[in-house]
């Protein structure tokens, strides 16, 4: 989608999503060293982003809105940390190789295939060796709840779906649950989620 798309959705004084972090990224916080490198993809008005800020990581926030990273750019100066921010369309972008210790990918399925398997690639390029990837979205069954996403069971994701992008890595969580969310007026209600934590092979 464009960022004339986005621009309009984040219009608002409003924190759509929220100001907290997404939960289950927060879950995750054993994994979260200070000092990483950290891609939050599609970051939006900043919440996963500054929350990993505060964990001490270093991070790099790209969303394809100027209205959105402006809101973020409020957001972490409010929390007090500092974040590298970046405009960019991440179906069009050049994956740095090798760059990051941590990827979170949360609810970032506004790409329908063929186009979203330039990010996944994208995903396993970027990450160092050991470095790890933490995702988060919904499952086909999301379409019946209404809760959030986009409305097309194409652009979601199944275990299955999830092990042939990564199964050459190590997996360690991976789990599909129906569960009640609140984050922001846009994703809240029972949600059919789908979970991922995987590492890269290496050192």
């Amino acid at each position: 989608m464009s960022s004339s798309f986005w621009d309009a959705r984040y219009a608002t004084d409003d924190y759509i999503f929220g100001t907290a972090p997404n939960r289950f990224l927060e879950s995750q916080i054993a994994h979260i060293q200070p000092g990483m490198r950290a891609l939050s993809i599609a970051d939006g008005e900043g919440r996963n982003g500054v929350w990993l800020a505060e964990q001490g990581a270093r991070v790099h926030a790209v969303d394809v809105s100027p209205v959105a990273l402006e809101k973020a750019r409020k957001l972490a100066a409010v929390r007090g940390v500092a974040l590298d921010f970046e405009q960019v369309d991440i179906l069009g972008w050049n994956w740095p190789e090798a760059a990051y210790d941590l990827v979170a990918a949360i609810f970032i399925q506004f790409a329908p295939p063929p186009e979203r398997d330039h990010v996944i690639a994208g995903i396993r390029r970027c990450l160092k060796p050991g470095g790890l990837l933490i995702l988060q979205g919904y499952t086909p069954k999301q379409i019946e709840f209404g809760t959030g996403g986009p409305p097309n069971a194409a652009n979601m994701y199944t275990a299955d779906l999830l092990r042939g992008w990564f199964g050459d890595w190590d997996i360690l969580h991976l789990a599909e649950h129906e569960s009640v969310i609140s984050e922001g007026s846009h994703h809240h209600g029972m949600s059919a989620l789908i979970d991922l934590v995987a590492r890269k092979p290496g050192s």
